[in-house]
């Protein structure tokens, strides 16, 4: 699966300006390849896709979820808390410039958002995106942990003192829930070690 051969596809569904798709993909590129992208990067993406795949028999609009997929993390700012404002807000605006409906540019914006919570939507292709957002907290503890790392990377303008009580914060707030995933698929797959993975973070010494 390569990304750019995807993205270029959803575009050509509005629009044969092939310089256009191309400027639009080079700006995703750049900002998922900076250098302060640990985790957050196209290897996030790739993953992410891989996951949806999966569930994709499943998925309503499956075009809402390419859309949200390239877009949900376009901004990410460590020091900022608006980044899925400022990632959705960068989606409708190059989804108008390609006349995209206003209906489904509404309902990447609302996936987009969504990722900043993560809590149950009546709309079940929300659930399967974020669900497969947070697909890393459920995989093999070499995975995970080198995903603990990678966030923390990112956040190294921070020192330990401050760092380690948000992550912490995070990570209590996933246990107190009664399910993390909110489909059967994802709860199936990744629930009992997404809490074990998490627990174990939670005992060690970096947070």
């Amino acid at each position: 699966m390569n990304l750019q051969h995807l993205f270029s596809e959803l575009l050509q569904g509005y629009t044969q300006d092939m310089a256009k798709i191309t400027t639009y993909w080079t700006e995703l590129r750049d900002a998922y390849a900076r250098p302060s992208r640990h985790y957050h990067n196209l290897t996030h993406l790739e993953n992410l896709y891989h996951e949806l795949v999966s569930v994709k028999t499943q998925v309503h609009d499956w075009e809402v979820i390419l859309w949200s997929l390239f877009y949900h993390d376009a901004v990410y700012d460590t020091l900022k808390s608006n980044n899925e404002e400022k990632s959705a807000a960068l989606a409708e605006k190059r989804m108008k410039s390609l006349e995209v409906s206003e209906e489904i540019v509404a309902r990447v914006v609302e996936m987009i958002l969504a990722t900043k919570t993560h809590v149950v939507s009546e709309n079940q292709d929300i659930n399967y995106f974020t669900d497969a957002d947070l697909s890393i907290l459920g995989k093999d503890w070499e995975v995970y942990n080198q995903y603990a790392m990678q966030v923390r990377n990112e956040y190294t303008i921070y020192p330990d003192l401050l760092y380690n009580p948000g992550r912490k914060k995070v990570l209590k707030h996933f246990l107190a829930m009664n399910q993390i995933y909110k489909t059967d698929y994802f709860t199936q797959k990744y629930e009992e070690q997404a809490r074990v993975n998490i627990s174990r973070e939670l005992e060690g010494d970096r947070v």
